[in-house]
């Protein structure tokens, strides 16, 4: 590239960067950056309330959750000691045979 068409193209960046500037300092580009930035907060807000219900919700699907958990727990407590009162229902009727069929024994 020949020396000049480098100044040229230096020079154009310059112009745009200091027009650009002034754009973006003026009145109107001000107005606009405040609509985007209210926008935004309202957006912020909207997106805040939505989280805050997804998280109850949660809490919510947790606690049923738990409940559930907390009953299955229960009804398998209830089933193990239904089988060792059967268990134990079941030996103390062969002590009883036994001792029946030891008496016999002593009675002949």
């Amino acid at each position: 590239m020949s020396a000049l068409k480098n100044f040229r193209l230096i020079s154009y960046g310059f112009l745009l960067g200091t027009a650009g500037i002034a754009v973006l300092g003026s009145r109107d580009a001000k107005k606009i950056y405040t609509e985007v930035t209210a926008a935004a907060k309202r957006c912020g807000g909207c997106v805040m309330k939505k989280a805050e219900e997804i998280r109850e919700s949660c809490e919510d699907i947790s606690a049923e959750a738990d409940a559930i958990n907390e009953k299955r727990a229960e009804e398998e407590r209830a089933r193990e000691i239904e089988g060792a009162k059967a268990v134990l229902a079941a030996a103390e009727e062969r002590n009883t045979k036994a001792g029946e069929a030891e008496k016999a024994d002593d009675a002949e």
